[in-house]
């Protein structure tokens, strides 16, 4: 268990909706299917301690435009530590599109993202979705998570409905279980 991100939990769950960092599984997982192999400007959400990073630098073509926004200080500080070369912007998500545009970036042809969206409130979900909708090229592929146990409850369905009303296309993958607690990602795909 990553105790940094344990204890960032503790100090605030709105925030860092995770009591351990993604597993190795769920970052193949969200990595797989989005396209990232061809993308030449990659976006990451919440990267957090960089599991999902790492699957996205193995993966990602040579040349191709990565940066991470990072909203937790301390995550942040221990990101760049761990990625000295990418661009990391200590901000919020939902500023996405300045950032991007303060940095020289178009639109961006994959955004992977770690946020915890049961965690946030609708209003805040649906800025952080429109803003991802606005970097986002036609045909870019948007990959998410949530736990298993969202997918039973009011919230994890609005948030399934909010995105089969956003993107042309939207997908689950198969549960991964070795995963605290066990996820699934979302695939989707703006029309």
């Amino acid at each position: 268990m990553s105790w940094t991100v344990f204890r960032e939990f503790l100090k605030d769950p709105t925030k860092i909706g995770a009591i351990a960092a993604s597993s190795a599984g769920l970052a193949r997982t969200i990595c797989s299917d989005i396209g990232l192999v061809g993308a030449g400007c990659i976006v990451e959400y919440g990267p957090g301690t960089g599991v999902f990073t790492r699957e996205i630098l193995h993966r990602k073509r040579p040349g191709a435009r990565f940066c991470a926004i990072e909203h937790n200080p301390h995550l942040a500080g221990q990101f760049r530590e761990s990625f000295p070369d990418i661009t990391l912007f200590e901000d919020s998500a939902e500023r996405a599109p300045a950032l991007l545009a303060s940095a020289g970036m178009g639109k961006a042809d994959c955004v992977v993202c770690g946020l915890p969206w049961a965690a946030f409130d609708e209003d805040l979900q649906d800025r952080l979705l429109d803003a991802t909708l606005s970097i986002m090229r036609r045909g870019a592929q948007f990959a998410t998570f949530a736990y298993l146990q969202g997918l039973f409850l009011p919230a994890g369905q609005r948030f399934g409905a909010k995105l089969k009303r956003r993107f042309r296309k939207v997908a689950k993958s198969p549960v991964v279980w070795r995963n605290l607690p066990p996820a699934f990602v979302y695939r989707c795909e703006k029309g």
